[in-house]
Formats: structure tokens, sequence, C-alpha cells
């Protein structure tokens, strides 16, 4: 029996754990599949018929036959270092992509499956400037924020890792089977410790989380209930030693209210990636700085129209007469100001006035109201 063999059928046994699992693949590969070994191997009768009978070997085997991906056990090299520290590090680990792009420097980005427009911008333009300097975006590929988060680092031409909640080829939700190809196109990866054909069910989700947090170097919530998920993944991170760090929004937003907590609990509040950055580069000399570039793409001070209007024009719904309340101008001029930077593309009209659809790193707010 060739050892991914015996690994995948270990993988299958109940109650033996990764390091039980190493033990026994190790002397079983050494030995052979015989009685002798599987006794050497600290296998119980009980555990012996499981690993006969495991199930799901066959397809596992054709898809990695196929080419399809890659199987990482813990004893591999390129089993990635970060993850294999923490407790339950997972035996098996099933990529799509390059495997490498496991060990690289890598933040986590999580958050609602229902953000707001506040959390929705936050997400895309944290991952974007934080993908552009250089860090790999590691997410969830659920609804909300997760997929904010990857499609952010793809905007940037950066690299993002799903971890999924099903099999490496079963990827839920049906509807971002396009992003998990787009992430792949990118040289990204998708990553999953169940077993190909495995369907994704509610609770493979919380168990996915610890290996978000574990091949990060710490955790971003950008908006969360005080019931969300993310909380799951932040607690988690935490317990492994890395970096917590959450985004504050409006204090009678429930969706804040997860954020909130934590950086009551003494997560890092985060107003800009810069706050990130600074606590990663310590360890992390060779990240990009942070500069106008990857914070607003190119954007020109001298291109910048109606400053100080853009700077009232936020990311929560803005009406003209509170803009021009706040720098006390005429509600004319600045429906007229307001006009033109929609057309520029830096604003948008939805229901009820107006939100920032792009930013610079130079416009300061000159009126904060929460």
């Amino acid at each position: 029996m060739e050892s991914h063999e015996i690994w995948l059928r270990l993988a299958q046994v109940r109650g033996l754990g990764a390091p039980r699992i190493v033990n026994a693949a190790r002397i079983l590969v050494q030995q052979g599949v015989s009685a002798q070994g599987m006794v050497s191997g600290g296998l119980t009768s009980a555990q012996q018929r499981q690993f006969h009978g495991a199930a799901g070997i066959a397809e596992a085997l054709a898809w990695l036959d196929g080419g399809r991906g890659a199987m990482l056990t813990l004893v591999d090299s390129a089993y990635p270092d970060r993850l294999r520290q923490i407790a339950g590090a997972p035996a098996l680990l099933f990529v799509c992509g390059d495997p490498r792009l496991l060990s690289t420097a890598a933040l986590a980005i999580v958050g609602s499956r229902t953000p707001s427009g506040y959390g929705d911008s936050q997400a895309q333009f944290f991952s974007r400037v934080l993908a552009a300097s250089g860090l790999t975006i590691v997410s969830g590929l659920a609804l909300g924020i997760d997929g904010l988060a990857h499609r952010g680092a793809l905007s940037a031409q950066g690299k993002t890792i799903a971890v999924l909640g099903s099999g490496p080829d079963c990827v839920a939700p049906r509807t971002h089977r396009g992003l998990a190809q787009a992430i792949l196109e990118a040289d990204g990866a998708l990553v999953s410790e169940f077993f190909p054909g495995t369907e994704a069910r509610p609770a493979y989700f919380p168990q996915r989380n610890r290996i978000i947090s574990g091949l990060s170097l710490g955790v971003l919530v950008v908006e969360a209930t005080l019931r969300s998920g993310s909380l799951i993944t932040a607690r988690l991170a935490l317990d492994q030693g890395r970096e917590v760090f959450a985004i504050p929004g409006s204090l009678d937003s429930p969706q804040s209210a997860g954020c909130h907590w934590l950086i009551q609990q003494g997560a890092s509040l985060i107003a800009a990636p810069a706050d990130i950055l600074e606590q990663l580069n310590s360890s992390l000399h060779w990240l990009a700085p942070l500069t106008e570039g990857n914070i607003s793409a190119g954007e020109d001070d001298a291109q910048l129209p109606f400053a100080e209007v853009l700077a009232n024009v936020g990311d929560e719904v803005t009406t003209v007469d509170a803009v021009a309340e706040r720098i006390g101008r005429s509600v004319p001029d600045v429906a007229v100001a307001l006009l033109e930077l929609e057309l520029a593309g830096w604003i948008k009209v939805v229901s009820g006035g107006y939100v920032r659809v792009k930013r610079a790193g130079h416009v300061r707010c000159t009126h904060v109201s929460v």
C-alpha cells in the first residue's frame, strides 16, 4: 500500500489525532500494512477495521492521480510551519494551486456574511492595500466579507488563499465557484482538510476556522455581530498566539458590535492599513511600504476635486444637507460639487444620499459623527 493511501486511511480512523496518525503512518510505511504493523502503530482492533473500511479513499486517490491538486501530510516539508505549530493541526491538507503560497506572510480577513455598505467597502479597501503591500490574504470563500476580501486581493494583483468548509472540489457556495476559479488563475490557492467529494455542512465551517487563523500572522475582523462566526476565528487566533485586529464602526450598528467587543477584550483597533503593517513589519521588514500607489491606485493630489466636500462623504449614507452644514457652504454649491465627484467616480448616489466609492490616503475627514 502506497504512503498516500496509508495517510488517507489513517485520517479516517476515529480517535487517533494528528500525533498518533504521524506515528502510525511512519510505522506502517516502514513495516507495511500487516497485523503486526497495525499493533506496532497503536491501532486497536476497532481502529484497524476502520482503517481497512475507510470511505472516500478511491475518490481521493483519483483526485490526486488526476493532477487536480496536492496532498500535504503533517510531516511533509511543504506543510506550512505556521499551521503545524497550532493545537489540532490537520494531519492532511488538500491543496489546489501552489502549496508554497501557504508558507508566505499572510493575514486573514473575516467578518459578516451580510455586511453593510460600510463593511463592504472596508473589506475590499483593506484587502486591496494589504495585498499590494505583499501580504497574502486568507479567508473562507463564504458570502459577505470573505468573498470581498478575496476580490480585494485579486483587484491588486495580489495573492489570496481560500480555506474551504468542504472538499477541494466541492466549492461552496456555488455562486463563488467563479471566484474560486479566479483565485486559482491568479496563482492563489484553495485549501481543505476535507476529502475530495465532501459537500459543505454547517459544522464544517467553524472547524475550518482554525486553519484560516493558523495559516496567518494575524486576523482582521472587518464587521461582525456579537454572534458572528468570525469571533470564533478571532478567539482561535488568540489561542494560537496570533495578532487580532478589528475595525470599529458606528456605535449604534449591531454589525460592528462584535468588533467593538473584540477591541474591549484587547484586540488592536485598526483605522488604516498602515496600523496593521506597522505591527507586522517588526518581523517582516520586506513588506512593501504603504504608498499613495497602493492606497489609492495612483490617484494624483492635484487631480482631487472638492477635497473638503469629499472628506465629508464616507461609507455611511450622507445627505447633501449634512455635508453643507458640516463645511458651512450652501446646499446648491455642495450639490454641484457632489455631482462633479460622482462623475469623477469618487462617490455614488444611493437611497438617501451619497457614499464613498474611492478614497485617497491624503483625504482627512474634517468632521466626525458617530
